[in-house]
């Protein structure tokens, strides 16, 4: 009899095209579920007989009272190297391998660049505009060259935002809670004196860093109050980072001139959510990781992690 794989979250039901499976076909099942579940007594009821689950990133919490319910669970393969919503002690106890895949930094990135850019140039409202028949030109476009960038994380993904950002000749400037001067020179950006001096001084604020107890509501109502009234703030992060509720004050009071977001408190958005329909805010629905070269390898990897853990020999276990 073939084990039976769940892959989570397949919205565009592209998992078992993307990828070959074929090497673990005689061996394995596989089954996509293209609709997100939501709660964990209807993950329970729909993965109680799947012996191996694929899960996009963080998308689902694997918490110990959800993988006590799932007896026949043997293997849980996640999207990336770090996962926080995964309880690994449950996970060993209950005798589930989870592994992970790799994963590329530059999609986020360049969502980050097409959010920044549609925010800076009006495109969205522009296009909604010339295809609906309304005004020739009805937004004048905020500047890049000259102008500073702020990133709140320096990491793999905010260096390689500050190069473009460097490219299209503006000053770049950086600023963490362990960030060094040695790092900023590194990366050939300015290390900011602190959270506040880099927020009030930065024409473009992007948020690059990983949500810790450290950095979960480091952007709240206080340093969204310091940004200029022309500024906009980019989040392709966590959204956690950035309070939800003071950023959609700020959007409806005018308070900063626009805001990126790819990331939502509660995925996917509920229909009415106030992020549906903010002023001043351009919206995706959490793609930063979501390209064909990432799920190229995201899925090719949890074929090879299958292939090893059917030969006893598990790869890239994290925990």
């Amino acid at each position: 009899m073939r084990l039976r794989c769940a892959v989570l979250d397949d919205y565009q039901g592209v998992a078992t095209r993307i990828a070959d499976w074929s090497p673990v076909a005689d061996a394995v099942e596989v089954t996509c579920f293209e609709r997100h579940l939501g709660d964990e007594d209807t993950l329970a009821a729909a993965l109680a007989d799947f012996d191996i689950v694929v899960t996009l990133r963080e998308r689902v919490p694997f918490p110990g009272s959800l993988l006590a319910r799932l007896p026949r669970l043997r293997l849980l393969i996640a999207s990336g190297m770090r996962n926080s919503v995964i309880d690994y002690a449950a996970a060993e106890a209950h005798g589930v391998t989870v592994c992970g895949t790799p994963s590329s930094s530059t999609p986020p990135v360049e969502l980050t660049w097409a959010l920044l850019l549609g925010l800076a140039r009006g495109i969205v409202r522009e296009n909604d505009t010339l295809r609906a028949g309304g005004p020739w030109q009805s937004t004048v476009g905020a500047d890049l060259h000259g102008r500073r960038l702020g990133l709140l994380g320096l990491g793999k993904i905010g260096a390689k935002v500050a190069q473009v950002g460097l490219a299209f000749g503006m000053r770049v400037g950086a600023w963490s809670q362990n960030l060094t001067e040695e790092r900023a020179t590194e990366v050939g950006v300015e290390r900011a004196s602190s959270k506040e001096e880099l927020l009030s001084g930065s024409d473009f604020v992007s948020v690059h860093l990983a949500l810790g107890e450290r950095t979960r509501g480091l952007v709240g109502a206080a340093e969204l109050a310091l940004l200029k009234p022309t500024a906009f703030l980019v989040n392709t992060s966590r959204s956690a980072i950035v309070d939800q509720d003071a950023l959609l004050a700020a959007l409806h009071a005018g308070r900063i001139a626009g805001a990126g977001v790819d990331v939502f408190d509660v995925e996917p958005l509920p229909a009415g959510h106030p992020m549906r329909s903010a002023p001043r805010l351009l919206a995706t629905p959490h793609l930063g990781y979501v390209s064909r070269s990432n799920y190229e390898t995201y899925y090719g990897a949890a074929v090879e992690n299958i292939r090893a853990f059917l030969a006893g020999t598990p790869l890239r276990r994290l925990g």
